[in-house]
């Protein structure tokens, strides 16, 4: 169906990607409507008012639904939601609001997908290309949506995160530059617990993509490397490794980068900022401008975010790791004996990889969880020290007590964090308050 001749949109869910696409389709001369199962926030309300868009709220009109002629859905309705089933069952086209938005520019477009380290991924590529003085905008799953800021003004360079609730809708969105930074299980119970339906949400981010393209993927990822042979693309193919890094150093594109001046720790990091080099070089940004970049950016809050050092001892809030492969990559950066936080709602943890660097580097575990069986019962016997705190202060307190002089703090909770907080942030802001008040 052409745009041109898209008249009636319905729009499922009222929250950024919604009302973003809401505002953008009113502009292009569409008859909009919003609808939201749950309450909208006041101030989408507001900028739905303002703009002069219907919308309704706490329930789903069908009929009005039904009688439209594109849907736009929101990533947080999954597919088997029974009013999607009803839409598809009448052949109505739904599309996501990353493919909506895309159908109303022709700028280069850079998408970043995996299961860890997207949001840095897409910060750095950002904070590369604005140092290096291109007109560009950050968007998609961080920060305004990819329709809000199109509608806003149409930019040159849009560098895009993207999760696999936003990918699944996509059929003719290109990036000229895509990449997956890795896959591991994650958001299982939205793919019915099948790993290969989560990769192939992943795996459109190629699905469009042309020869004159470029995608990039992380060659040392095992269920990337076992699945990419699952879905070609005509798209040049360019795989990045660890190979490529040489102690603080990394080699892209037969030039060398100092790692060692940035605030990015760790190998993961450093894979991240391969993928952001690559990326740079490729849209034309000179080496010495990438280095300088490098040097200048700071990290989103969260993820191994140096809070403080008090009595000689470092506080690290890595409260954005939320899974095992996280902490796995954040323990693995630790240079110095580590007092470990650890705890949550946990998702099904095996803590297995996590053996040999908690053997090697941890001197004491802080369980910060309502239930702590697993975690206690995972490593009894392999660190003296265990003990189980309920909240953030009281996890820093105890922490403080093993640590000395020379010795890291780290959050790295490995779980989700609903169980005594709202959400992994506030989480990790509570911790921060609980150091600077040591």
């Amino acid at each position: 169906m052409g745009l041109e001749q898209i008249l009636k949109i319905a729009i499922l869910g009222a929250g950024e990607s919604g009302v973003g696409a809401a505002i953008l389709a009113k502009q292009k001369g569409h008859k909009v409507f919003v609808s939201d199962k749950g309450q909208i926030k006041e101030h989408y309300k507001a900028e739905l008012n303002q703009h002069g868009i219907a919308f309704e709220e706490g329930s789903h009109d069908h009929e009005r639904i039904l009688a439209m002629n594109l849907i736009i859905k929101s990533p947080g309705i999954p597919d088997k939601a029974p009013l999607l089933q009803e839409i598809h069952r009448k052949g109505l086209p739904v599309i996501s609001e990353i493919e909506f938005a895309a159908r109303y520019t022709q700028s280069f477009t850079i998408g970043i997908t995996g299961s860890n380290g997207k949001t840095t991924t897409t910060n750095l590529i950002y904070h590369l290309l604005a140092t290096a003085g291109k007109d560009v905008a950050m968007g998609g799953n961080v920060g305004k949506s990819f329709a809000r800021i199109v509608a806003e003004r149409d930019y040159p360079f849009y560098v895009l995160e993207l999760s696999s609730f936003q990918l699944e809708g996509i059929q003719e969105y290109r990036p000229d530059i895509s990449m997956i930074l890795n896959i591991t299980p994650d958001h299982l119970d939205r793919y019915e617990y099948q790993l290969e339906k989560y990769a192939a949400a992943k795996f459109n981010i190629i699905k469009a993509q042309e020869a004159k393209d470029t995608f990039l993927y992380n060659a040392d990822d095992p269920i990337l490397g076992e699945l990419r042979e699952n879905y070609p693309t005509l798209a040049k193919t360019v795989s990045l490794s660890f190979q490529m890094t040489e102690g603080t150093r990394l080699n892209v594109g037969g030039f060398t980068f100092d790692m060692s001046t940035t605030p990015l720790m760790g190998r993961h990091n450093y894979m991240n900022a391969l993928f952001a080099v690559h990326t740079a070089l490729q849209v034309g940004i000179a080496p010495k401008v990438i280095q300088k970049g490098l040097n200048t950016f700071i990290n989103a809050p969260h993820r191994l975010e140096k809070v403080a050092t008090v009595n000689g001892v470092a506080y690290i809030n890595d409260s954005k790791a939320t899974n095992v492969d996280s902490v796995y990559y954040a323990l693995e950066a630790m240079t110095q004996p580590t007092v470990w936080i650890v705890g949550g709602q946990d998702k099904g943890n095996d803590y297995e990889p996590l053996l040999d660097f908690v053997k090697a580097k941890v001197n004491a575990i802080v369980c910060m969880g309502l239930d702590n069986s697993k975690i206690v019962q995972t490593f009894s016997g392999m660190v003296e020290n265990i003990v189980e705190t309920g909240s953030a202060a009281e996890a820093v307190q105890r922490a403080a007590q093993f640590a000395s002089t020379g010795d890291t703090v780290l959050l790295s909770p490995a779980c989700a964090s609903f169980d005594l907080f709202q959400n992994y942030e506030d989480r990790g802001n509570q911790f921060k308050a609980a150091v600077l008040e040591l």
